[in-house]
């Protein structure tokens, strides 16, 4: 919230506005059982909502639950790719297709003024222009892609990472270029919509906002 290159705001200023709507007011008191409302209500209140954001049996979960026609074979040559080829799984991995570590994959790096990621939180040179790797989960539905929105698309994302990334001063030692064919490209660009899932469509506004 108070970052100057995401909302801008302070945590002071989402404090006093949210306060000036009465329809908040009421929730929150509400919730938290006093007209109080502090930024640590804020916080809770939006971390208490991520966590009805749930996305599952996707056909790629389907796949591996035994169904073998959930995906198509196109996908499944994408997942081989994934998997073997590609090695994306060394940062895309577990369930929720991240390891949550921080990497430097160039993204942004060729700008005049980059922008140095963990680095401005650590000040530790590894961590210079180093970001969280993110879900893969419902990847298809949430572009654009990579920390600045850079990339349009999925294709986009698989021809950055087929030439390894940008070169810079901290780049990953994993990101190399993956010499795929523009069939494998394909193929894994449609593994990643097998990611899709369910849940989080069922999510919807109040259909009335108190006054």
């Amino acid at each position: 919230m108070a970052n100057p290159i995401e909302m801008g705001s302070s945590e002071q200023a989402v404090v006093e506005r949210l306060r000036a709507i009465a329809g908040y007011r009421a929730l929150f008191a509400k919730s938290f059982g006093t007209e109080e409302l502090t930024i640590d209500h804020v916080a809770k209140a939006i971390a208490t909502f991520e966590r009805t954001v749930v996305s599952g049996n996707s056909a790629y979960d389907r796949y591996q639950a035994g169904d073998k026609k959930a995906l198509t074979s196109q996908q499944v040559r994408g997942m081989n790719i994934f998997f073997k080829k590609a090695k994306c799984d060394k940062c895309h991995d577990g369930m929720n297709f991240t390891t949550n570590d921080f990497h430097n994959t160039g993204v942004g790096t060729d700008k005049p003024q980059p922008d140095v990621g963990r680095y401005g939180f650590t000040n530790d040179p590894k961590d210079w222009a180093a970001f969280k790797t993110p879900t893969l989960r419902d990847i298809a539905d949430t572009p654009p892609y990579m920390h600045d929105g850079s990339l349009k698309t999925l294709k986009e994302v698989v021809e950055f990472y087929d030439k390894g990334g940008v070169l810079n001063k901290n780049l990953d030692k994993d990101i190399k270029p993956l010499k795929l064919t523009v069939d494998e490209k394909e193929a894994l660009v449609a593994f990643l919509r097998g990611l899709s899932g369910e849940g989080w469509q069922n999510i919807k506004p109040p259909e009335k906002f108190p006054e």
